[in-house]
């Protein structure tokens, strides 16, 4: 079934009964979830599990092949692992990019691109270099602020920092849960890493192997601003605790 737009302004995501192959290989068997508006949900699930197939299908880029998924919000927005910068264009034209194909003129997406550059904590110089003359962790930062700049309300993060050294990451992870805040957004983040979700999310969805469901769900109540490392490490031992959570992600683990 084709995926569906939810009624009512406060509706969240509802994922239901999706399943999914490709040619004869099956990803999602039977995936259910929801996430309330205004939240952070993260898949965590071991490698090709589906984890991306899933996330394209939230952003209406692949179509499940059979169950639905439904949710009300009007422009999502995608931040790859890759940051897929036209290697052409400077910082500044790449964040402007998606404001194309918006009806506004070309010094208001200027405009718009230029204070996005701050707001990633990109210098003012930065934004007429091109790819090639930006590190890989201001390569993401310019890819996040091309995906804020078209004022998405669904932000969808496919492995964003993964190929960031850990001390970027974490720098990052607190600029886009902070952004995410501040402008009220939903988001719907991917990774392998228990930390991280711990870190980010407010509902971990962990799944299983391909085919995969969704082996267990996981709330976490506490303020971004109070999640130190010690409060990381207890959520991913009592993530790990869960015998459904622990059989999910052994294959990543024993790898």
């Amino acid at each position: 079934m084709s995926t569906a737009a939810a009624t009512g302004r406060d509706s969240g995501l509802t994922v239901a009964g999706v399943a999914h192959a490709f040619g004869a290989e099956p990803v999602l068997a039977d995936v259910s979830l929801a996430l309330p508006r205004g939240r952070i949900g993260c898949l965590v699930g071991p490698s090709g599990c589906g984890k991306s197939t899933l996330l394209a299908m939230i952003g209406g880029l692949l179509v499940p092949a059979r169950g639905d998924i439904a949710h009300a919000f009007r422009r999502p927005a995608f931040v790859f692992q890759d940051p897929c910068l036209l290697p052409w264009r400077n910082a500044r034209d790449n964040i402007a990019f998606g404001l194309k194909a918006l009806p506004i003129g070309r010094a208001e997406r200027r405009a718009r691109a230029a204070a996005l550059v701050a707001t990633v904590g990109l210098k003012e110089g930065d934004a007429d270099k091109y790819p090639h003359e930006l590190s890989g962790g201001m390569r993401q930062r310019v890819a996040l602020a091309r995906a804020l700049a078209v004022e998405p309300d669904l932000l969808l993060l496919d492995e964003p920092f993964s190929s960031l050294d850990v001390g970027l990451r974490r720098h990052l992870q607190s600029l886009v849960r902070r952004l995410i805040a501040g402008r009220s957004l939903t988001a719907v983040l991917v990774t392998h890493d228990l930390a991280e979700a711990a870190r980010l999310a407010d509902r971990v969805f962990v799944m299983t192997a391909a085919p995969s469901r969704i082996a267990a769900q996981h709330d976490i109540a506490r303020p971004f601003a109070d999640r130190d490392d010690g409060f990381v490490q207890a959520e991913v031992s009592r993530l790990l605790a869960d015998a459904r959570v622990a059989q999910a992600l052994a294959v990543e683990q024993a790898g």
